[in-house]
């Protein structure tokens, strides 16, 4: 193996050659009841987002996003309710250990909720698990999807897309692959089933779908005209599927209400 002043010497490592590999990630969108929004923010940043996923061996990182009014006003999509989701997290968990992870986090999550330490007054809107496919650059980007979550991006875009019938991850990575990626850097996931011992307020998220999330520097709002939705009109008509989310998401600000009066 290379020495590590050469290794690092370069700024665009190959999958292959990291020692540090994003391999499932853990996508939990989901709307706290009405009038219970600033509450269900202040206990997930302050519990929820470390007992239940960050504490755990072999999580990378995390990182929360909200859905203002204005971000929800943007969706479009067929086949979701697009004025539910206000709350994202995100969880990169290391390559090779997903079981690992798994087995944890549902011990752990039922413990919770036996401890009471769970928020009752909330539900899941898309939450799953997600296998790595593909990750995608902007022209002129070398950013490591494995950091993604770690940088100061003021948003995000995410689109869940329904393959069309006889499409596979794969025409989805070629598909993703021939377009500019709309963000700083983007990253393609396919489901991953849920452990049948998981809590049973959380939905089955599989099927015959992938999520795109791309990271963006910009507002994703400010550009949303210019990139996201030109973005989602090549995606049907390539044909590779149909979109049935498209959103931006706002980075939340840590150990603040912000947003909390901007939701609806």
């Amino acid at each position: 193996m290379e020495s590590n002043e050469v290794h690092y010497s370069r700024a665009d490592i190959p999958r292959d050659e990291r020692v540090i590999r994003l391999g499932t990630l853990l996508f939990t969108m989901v709307e706290a009841r009405p009038g219970h929004e600033i509450a269900y923010n202040r206990w997930y940043e302050r519990d929820h987002f470390y007992s239940g996923c960050m504490i755990g061996e072999y999580t990378l990182s995390g990182a929360r996003y909200i859905a203002t009014r204005e971000c929800k006003a943007l969706r479009y999509g067929s086949g979701a309710d697009l004025a539910k989701g206000s709350f994202l997290a995100l969880y990169w968990i290391l390559d090779g250990h997903h079981a690992d992870w798994d087995n944890w986090a549902v011990v752990q999550v039922n413990r919770l909720h036996a401890e009471g330490r769970m928020f009752k007054e909330r539900d899941h809107i898309h939450t799953g698990f997600y296998r790595y496919e593909q990750e995608y650059n902007a022209p002129g980007s070398s950013m490591p999807i494995e950091l993604a979550l770690d940088r100061a991006y003021a948003g995000l875009a995410a689109f869940i897309v329904d393959l069309a019938p006889g499409k596979t991850e794969a025409d989805a990575r070629a598909f993703f692959a021939s377009v500019e990626c709309p963000g700083d850097a983007g990253l393609l996931s396919a489901p991953l089933p849920l452990d049948e011992r998981s809590p049973a307020d959380v939905p089955d998220s599989t099927g015959n779908h992938v999520n795109f999330i791309a990271f963006s520097i910009e507002n994703p709002m400010d550009v949303w005209a210019e990139r996201y939705v030109p973005f989602g009109k090549a995606i049907e008509d390539s044909g590779i599927g149909t979109v049935r989310l498209a959103t931006p998401f706002l980075s939340s600000v840590f150990g603040t209400d912000t947003y909390m009066d901007q939701l609806w």
